[in-house]
């Protein structure tokens, strides 16, 4: 710009609001975030499928060469409930009978006769007084124990090292006191009750099988000590409802445990195949939920048709003893043949096979490998699912799965696991056989 004699020059200066104006890389934000995983190999690549009707655990893989048919190996659906007859049979009535939704939340359009019935199932299943169901398993925890945490005066929430991620933050949501017990260590667990004064408000909360190891807790020591400190006892039994003890209700029935329990958590969406959470207690606490937790105050009411179709699965495997001792004698099958073959396992007692590759990039190759030489479906487990360095397929046997199946499962992976150099576990003892 020209200026006249003498006139003095002007020096620009940057606006004070330039870096408002500019305003945040959101875009550039996001793409760093995503390029982290990429390179890290936690980057998560969800592959199409449809599951066939009648002939689960096959699906139909959709692949940009086109489609084809995989077997699954880590579904949640354990027993297979998802296409039993009764239970798709169950939900095409209700759709006829009810419509397709629920109509909104029930504080504002009331209870619908299935879910009703689904509570008054789910009660009798854990031989409790009253039942609660959620819209899911994650939402039935974090709900209830920030609700609990909340309600109860002074309370401290004394959770297990290694519970799931709904739990944790259903603890930090409660805004309690928390403090964390090492994972199934009982003396750890004394120790915080013994210091914490009886007459202050405590929940114990843990799990019954935790899903990414395998393992099972102390159900009943965990019991013992919440009776002796005068705490709440909370059992998620997400990953063990169907599938264990004689009418299916978990670990707890199982070792004699269930009247110890005072709330127990579920799922509808694992091994009764369908969708939803829920808490089973005395019909006070279940009440007080209800009136106080927000995950299910504001949030709408399960579809007839689900809550049909759940309903009829709890009842089928309450009756029914076939699909769990078929799905337990196919893991013990399966983790033999592992052993066999000297594909490194986690033996945990439950239904559930980690097997351990222990690198995020190594473990979506073993997968990717798996899918396009042997069509068999699995995913990678990688952090923070599972802590870095403990990287791991998790491999679930159905009632469904053939000998046939397990076997070639086990030779894909011991193909895999020489293509890779992956490191195998040591050679069997004579003595095992």
């Amino acid at each position: 710009m020209e200026r006249r004699p003498g006139e003095t020059p002007v020096i620009e200066q940057p606006s004070p609001y330039a870096a408002w104006e500019a305003g945040p890389d959101y875009a550039g934000h996001f793409h760093e975030s995503l390029a982290q995983l990429k390179r890290e190999g936690r980057y998560r690549v969800f592959q199409e499928h449809r599951r066939l009707v009648g002939e689960f655990p096959l699906s139909v893989a959709v692949t940009a060469e086109g489609e084809r048919i995989v077997t699954v190996w880590c579904s949640n659906d354990y027993l297979g409930m998802g296409q039993h007859p009764r239970v798709r049979a169950a939900m095409r009535e209700a759709v006829d009978r009810y419509g397709a939704g629920a109509g909104g939340t029930r504080n504002i359009s009331g209870n619908h006769s299935p879910i009703v019935a689904l509570e008054r199932e789910l009660a009798a299943l854990h031989g409790k007084e009253a039942a609660l169901v959620f819209g899911c398993g994650y939402l039935a925890n974090l709900s209830t124990l920030a609700a609990l945490g909340r309600l109860l005066p002074d309370c401290v929430l004394v959770s297990d090292q290694l519970n799931h991620a709904s739990m944790i933050q259903g603890v930090s949501a409660s805004r309690a006191e928390k403090r964390v017990f090492r994972h199934n260590d009982v003396a750890h667990l004394e120790e915080i009750l013994r210091s914490i004064p009886r007459a202050r408000c405590k929940v114990v909360a843990f799990e019954s099988v935790y899903s990414m190891d395998g393992d099972i807790a102390p159900i009943g020591e965990i019991a013992a000590l919440c009776e002796r400190y005068g705490a709440m006892s909370y059992l998620d039994e997400v990953h063990a409802v169907g599938m264990y003890g004689p009418t299916g209700a978990g670990v707890a029935e199982r070792d004699g445990l269930a009247d110890r329990i005072d709330l127990v958590q579920g799922t509808l969406a694992k091994a009764f195949g369908v969708i939803g959470g829920y808490v089973a207690g005395s019909a006070i606490v279940i009440d007080a939920i209800r009136s106080h937790a927000n995950g299910f105050i504001f949030t709408s009411a399960l579809p007839p048709a689900v809550a049909m179709g759940a309903l009829e699965s709890v009842r089928h495997l309450r009756a029914s003893d076939v699909e769990r001792t078929r799905m337990h004698a196919n893991a013990r099958t399966l983790r033999e043949r592992l052993r066999a073959r000297r594909i490194p396992f986690l033996d945990a007692p439950s239904h559930i096979v980690p097997v351990m590759v222990g690198d995020a990039a190594r473990c979506k190759a073993v997968c990717d490998l798996l899918f396009e030489r042997h069509a068999i479906y699995v995913q990678p487990i990688n952090y923070p699912t599972v802590p870095h360095g403990t990287e791991r397929l998790r491999i679930t046997a159905s009632p469904a799965h053939t000998d046939a199946m397990i076997e070639t499962l086990a030779n894909a992976l011991a193909d895999v696991w020489r293509d890779l150099q992956l490191p195998l576990s040591p050679p069997l003892s004579p003595e095992a056989g």
